[in-house]
């Protein structure tokens, strides 16, 4: 459904984006993460083709983003961050406005405004003002403009700000529905959001792709949590004894308990080897006072990318 091939993004000498690539398939609910200033707005911009890659190629439903925009365009419903829109129209008059946009049939149009006002639960609020709309029932109208004419790919950034608890869990059924019939790029910083919603994560790091992975796989532990009273060069000689732990790392040193993160060789699993571990710690005349798998997700992976740069973890 999308492939992109090494684009890039500069502006004068800043590097936006840097050469990253990625394919998502029909039916993905992908989440589009980093920090700010990562790159994700500018690749969302160049996915709808409003920006032009400095380099690299885009291609969607089989056609090339260089050649064939408009028709791409069709195809892709857009919510960008500062949810644009005619605050003096009624919800109502701008759905039926952005349906003819969307160049649905005039026969068409009244149908299709009323699904997706039920969609987005607007009935409530279809005959009023936008002006006179709560930040929340305005993320809805974004929503609800971006996915009036069925599109085949649903781009949402950040579509739950300012959303209340109640409408969260809305528009998360919403974005899983959508996904039955279209692919879902979502940019959000909410990372309980990515991990609700999305089967896969996409985070950038200054303009790189650092990570590109399904979230069951991410929640596969491959790292052990080890606390004992062997000193590092006790437990060096310890773990080189057992097959299956490829590395290993101190974590923390504290009143003569130390703890260590084992990783798994290639194809092994740490459950494999955490058995192995215990008895050979005890065999070796220590105690042992933890073992446990370590679960990495996406706040694991965002405070390590943070202490790369020397970032506080928000």
């Amino acid at each position: 459904m999308i492939a992109v091939s090494q684009i890039s993004r500069s502006y004068g000498d800043f590097q936006a984006v840097d050469k990253v690539s990625f394919t998502i398939g029909h039916g993905e609910i992908v989440g589009l993460l980093g920090h700010n200033g990562a790159g994700k707005t500018t690749i969302m911009k160049m996915l709808t083709g409003f920006l032009e890659p400095s380099n690299g190629s885009i291609t969607i439903d089989g056609l090339n983003m260089e050649t064939n925009r408009s028709a791409i365009q069709e195809r892709i419903g857009y919510l960008p961050e500062n949810c644009p829109l005619y605050t003096e129209m009624t919800v109502i008059d701008y759905l039926e406005y952005a349906a003819s946009l969307h160049n649905i049939p005039e026969s068409e149009r009244d149908p299709k405004v009323r699904e997706t006002i039920e969609q987005t639960d607007l009935k409530p609020k279809a005959m009023e003002k936008i002006s006179t709309l709560s930040r929340g029932y305005r993320q809805r109208v974004g929503v609800a403009q971006s996915i009036l004419h069925s599109p085949k790919i649903v781009i949402l950034d950040e579509p739950t700000n300012g959303l209340d608890p109640n409408q969260i869990f809305q528009m998360r059924a919403l974005i899983k529905k959508l996904a039955r019939s279209a692919t879902v790029i979502v940019s959000t910083h909410i990372l309980q959001e990515v991990q609700a919603i999305c089967d896969r994560v996409i985070i950038l790091y200054n303009g790189k792709t650092y990570l590109d992975a399904r979230l069951e796989d991410l929640q596969k532990a491959d790292r052990l949590t080890v606390e004992t009273d062997a000193k590092p060069d006790r437990a060096k000689v310890i773990f080189d004894s057992i097959n299956g732990i490829k590395a290993f790392e101190l974590l923390t040193d504290e009143n003569g308990y130390f703890r260590y993160s084992l990783a798994a060789g290639e194809g092994g699993q740490t459950k494999d080897i955490a058995s192995i571990v215990a008895k050979t710690v005890v065999e070796r005349g220590y105690s042992l006072f933890l073992l446990s798998q370590e679960i990495r997700d996406l706040e694991t992976i965002f405070s390590e990318m943070s202490k790369q740069d020397g970032r506080s973890v928000q």
